[in-house]
């Protein structure tokens, strides 16, 4: 598959988490979240391993002293390892995504997943749901 763009280095260091959905071979979604590591950045699932809570829920992952923080159990895992050694979590390892950065600029680079677009899986740019005709 080829590598998609998706933002910069700088962005998901400033707004601290990146989310965007992405589709395996068989057109099953996923969310994964991009939170700044070091000097780059890392890409994980968007999903707690304990029990499947969603780390960034549209409004940015929490996140303190280099990790982010589970909502449901306030477990912390690194954002450079994933590794979590606190908590109802502790043990656990967040599920990675491939990533390619070239001079700043961050590219999806996983053959099992194809890049759908930025935002939450519910998040489309589709318009409006509405068949209404009315106008004020």
């Amino acid at each position: 598959m080829a590598r998609a763009e998706l933002t910069t280095v700088e962005t998901v260091h400033d707004e601290r988490s990146w989310l965007f959905t992405v589709a395996d071979d068989y057109g099953n979604e996923e969310e994964v979240i991009l939170l700044p590591c070091e000097e780059s950045v890392e890409a994980w699932v968007n999903t707690c391993p304990h029990e499947f809570q969603r780390f960034d829920r549209g409004m940015g992952a929490a996140m303190r002293d280099g990790q982010v923080i589970c909502p449901k159990h306030g477990s912390m895992f690194d954002t450079c390892s994933g590794d979590c050694d606190n908590g109802e979590a502790a043990g656990t390892t967040l599920v990675d995504v491939g990533l390619a950065v070239d001079d700043g600029t961050v590219y999806l680079d996983d053959e099992d997943y194809v890049f759908r677009h930025e935002g939450g899986i519910d998040d489309t740019d589709d318009g409006p749901s509405s068949t209404s005709h009315l106008s004020f």
